[in-house]
This record gives structure tokens, sequence and C-alpha cells, in this order.
């Protein structure tokens, strides 16, 4: 399972000209408070970047320039004593790199025994202040949190922060392929790929069923046989299945990891007709999706490339993270059953069972063979749904809820995906208005946990909408 990306962060420590020659040992004493402390709490959230602290408008500016260099996701600025906003300003103003001010000291209480020492080794909130001021006149947007250098509030504030920015840069330049074409008529998933491109970054190429068709033909027979040892090893194979089946899925799960690997793709979604339209297809790749989803790679049913760039973004931000869709509704036990046609993420089913490998009992398209799915239940527990869709106006919109997972399934003779989500509030039929009155499309993604407070940052840094339901 492919991680949350793991963020870098460049650290740009301020301090003031002024005390290199009135208190001349106040910068390293200032500089070995954050080696010492600041900067382990914070690498418990990124991978932090820091030379020294900077005090003239020159080197300011060089060390924004070699963050951004070094491939930073975020800036995360510390005023270890005050320091004039002006001269840090221009340098924030051209970065493109997210920011966030982290107004914290080394000093805990402050009480009678306070000296005037502990004043000057900690005194940069009201710088703080001062360049906070002058970035909202400016228009320019940041991030503020404020608390104590190792508080676990403050950090898993920053870490939300940092993993969104992280999520947003790779979203910048994802690569997704796209099978076949859109399901016709399903309006909601829609999208103009060059204001995508302008504004998520998301980049697509097309993908061809005779591509897919070729690669499965001339897989290498000893990566099918350790394809087939694999499914029987980590599944419970359905007693009627043959070696036949076992191959043919083998064969398209090889056929799609070579069009990931050779297009270099993030994300991927196929049309299941299209496969149909080509008399050679032996088989659909519903086992192949639903494992690569696990590893990191996103997915989008029926053509839909915002749902393949929303899942690979939303596993970047919080992993595990599966595509999803709500088939019907709970009223009675106020939830909602999710499922889809033989896709979901592996990484995400029961610890305490086996996934099924099933074949669906009559073909969805046209193929020479069997269809064979992973009957796929999640993992009970506290989880949110989440969706990334073009609202009024062509601002995208990130819509969230909370809630859980339930313990459920798998249902006798079910040859798909199934799990149940239970939205918190206990009133399935209010979150179904809110959802929809919110434009929620019919395509979803689910998550372990409380992704929200990621979703929120991630949807500032896109300039998206923001509705939690």
């Amino acid at each position: 399972m492919k991680q949350t990306t793991r963020p870098k962060a460049g650290l740009l420590a301020l301090t003031l000209e002024l005390y290199e020659t009135l208190l001349p040992d106040l910068r390293g004493s200032r500089e070995a408070w954050l080696r010492r402390a600041v900067i382990p709490a914070l690498q418990g959230e990124a991978d932090v970047l820091f030379t020294q602290a900077v005090f003239r408008r020159e080197d300011i500016e060089a060390a924004v320039a070699e963050f951004e260099a070094a491939g930073a996701d975020a800036l995360v600025v510390i005023l270890t004593t005050y320091s004039p906003s002006q001269l840090a300003l221009p340098a924030l103003l051209r970065t493109r790199l997210p920011i966030v001010i982290w107004n914290t000291q080394e000093l805990g209480k402050v009480d009678e025994t306070f000296t005037l020492a502990n004043m000057v080794d900690n005194h940069g909130v009201h710088g703080t202040q001062d360049l906070g001021n002058v970035l909202t006149r400016s228009g320019v947007r940041f991030h503020y949190v404020t608390s104590p250098d190792s508080d676990p509030a403050g950090l898993r504030e920053l870490g939300d922060f940092l993993a969104a920015a992280a999520a947003v840069n790779r979203l910048r330049s994802a690569r997704i392929g796209s099978l076949g074409y859109p399901f016709p008529g399903m309006g909601d998933f829609a999208v103009d790929t060059t204001h995508m491109a302008a504004t998520l970054g998301c980049a697509w190429t097309n993908l061809t069923v005779e591509e897919y068709n070729h690669r499965a033909a001339t897989a290498p027979a000893e990566e099918v046989a350790r394809l087939v040892a694999d499914y029987r090893q980590s599944y419970s194979v359905a007693p009627d299945l043959t070696e036949e089946d076992l191959v043919l899925t083998a064969r398209a799960e090889l056929a799609l990891r070579g069009m990931v690997a050779h297009h270099r793709l993030d994300a991927l979604t196929y049309q299941f007709m299209a496969f149909g339209e080509d008399e050679r297809t032996q088989t659909l790749p519903f086992v192949a999706a639903s494992r690569l989803m696990a590893e990191g790679i996103g997915f989008g049913g029926e053509g839909d490339l915002i749902a393949a760039a929303a899942t690979a973004f939303f596993n970047w931000l919080k992993a595990p993270a599966s595509f999803s869709e709500i088939f019907t509704i709970d009223f009675e036990g106020d939830s909602l059953f999710l499922s889809h046609m033989g896709e979901a993420n592996t990484a995400m089913a029961r610890i305490d069972l086996q996934i099924s490998l099933v074949a669906r009992p009559s073909p969805i398209t046209r193929t020479r063979g069997r269809q064979l799915a992973l009957v796929t239940n999640f993992e009970p527990g506290p989880a949110t749904i989440a969706a990334l869709t073009p609202g009024p106006g062509g601002r995208w919109r990130i819509i969230a809820a909370a809630g859980a997972l339930e313990d459920y399934g798998p249902l006798p003779g079910f040859c798909v995906p199934h799990s149940k989500f239970k939205p918190s509030g206990d009133d399935v039929c209010r979150f179904l208005t809110a959802y929809a009155k919110a434009g929620g499309p019919h395509h979803n993604a689910v998550f372990f946990g409380d992704a929200r407070p990621r979703l929120r940052f991630a949807a500032e840094l896109l300039g998206a909408d923001y509705c939690e339901l």
C-alpha cells in the first residue's frame, strides 16, 4: 500500500538584523532551539528543509528559491524573533508554495520567574502579526497555527495542512489514463479537459482496448503463473473457478499494470462497454483495478476522469481511499449501501475475513471468458465519504461527510464489492438531501478515519469550495 504522500516542508526561520550587533549570540541560540525541539517535532509530519535563520531580504529570497528548487510542498514560517514583514513580503508574494505561519516559541509559561532573557528569546508573536497583516493586505493566502512547539494538536494541524499541500502538489502533475469513452449520458462527470488541466493540473492520455488485448495476449507465462499463485494464496477462490478463469484474469491484470507503467499513470478510468466492442477481449480487469487501487493508483468507473483523479488525490491525502458509489438506501438503518461492478480498494478490506474471488453469474459486456471480481467488504470503523466535482461557474468543489463503515457483509451470493456507510447524525434522509443539493456526483470515495481537516485544507489550496455535510 502506498502511504499518504510524505510532505516536504521548507522551514523559513526569520530573525532581526539589528540583533546581529546588539545580541550577537541570539540567532545561534534560536537556531539551536529549532534544531533541538522544533525540527524533530515537525519531522513527525514532514521532511524538513532547513539551513539557517535569515534576516536580510536577499537571504530570505534565496532561502525560498532554494526550497522551491528542492521540491518543497509548502513553507513553514517561524518568527524566531521579531522580523519586519516587508523583508519577507516580496518572496512570499512570488512563491508558488503554500504558506503556513507557525506562531510558536520555546517558552511554555510566563510567571513570576519570567526574565528579560526569556522575553528576548521568545518574542516572535508580534512579528507573526506584522507578517499576517501585510500578507492579508497583499492578497496572499496563508494558514496560521498557534501552539507550543511540541503540542500534539498544533502538530496535527500542521501535519494536515502539509499533507494537503503535498497531495495538491502531486495532483498538479498527475497523469490519468482513459480507456474507452465516458458512459453515454452520464452528465455529472462530464468535464472540460482543458479546464481540468488549467485548474487541477491533471494531464490525461487516451488508452486503447487494442493495447489492452495485445498486452494480455503477450503477457509472459511465468508472470501469469506467479499472479495465479498469488490469487490462490491471497483470496478465497470460489470452487467453480477454473485455471483458465484465473489465467485470463492474471493476463488482464498484467495488461493493465503494463499500461500504467508504460504511460506513467497515477490514475485510470475505463468504460466497460468498450471492452466488449473488441471481439478479442477475453475478460474485464475488475481484479486489476481493485489491486492497483491498493497500491495507490486512482480509479474511476465508466470513463470518469474526475473520479479517477479524485481517488488518486484522496489516497495521497489520507491513504487508503477507495472509489465507491451509493447504490441503495437503508432507510431503517439510516445507512447507505456502497457497491460497484467489481472495483474496490482491497487495502481497505476487512482484516478478519479473506476476500472472495468469484465470477459474475452473467457478463456485464461481451467477453470470451468469464468476468472475475474480488468481493471486498470494508473494515468497520470511523470513516469519511467525499467527492470532487465541478460546481457553479466551473469552480471545483469538495463535498465531505464523516460517519462510519458498518460491520456488514459479505452477503451470500454477492459477486461485487459491497459495504455499508452510516453518516454521522443518524439521518440518512437529511444526508442524501444535503449531498444532492451540494451537487454531489454519483461517484465518490471512502476513507478510513476523519479526513475532513485535510479535505478542508485541500479545498483551500485548490481554490475550491468546501461543503461539509
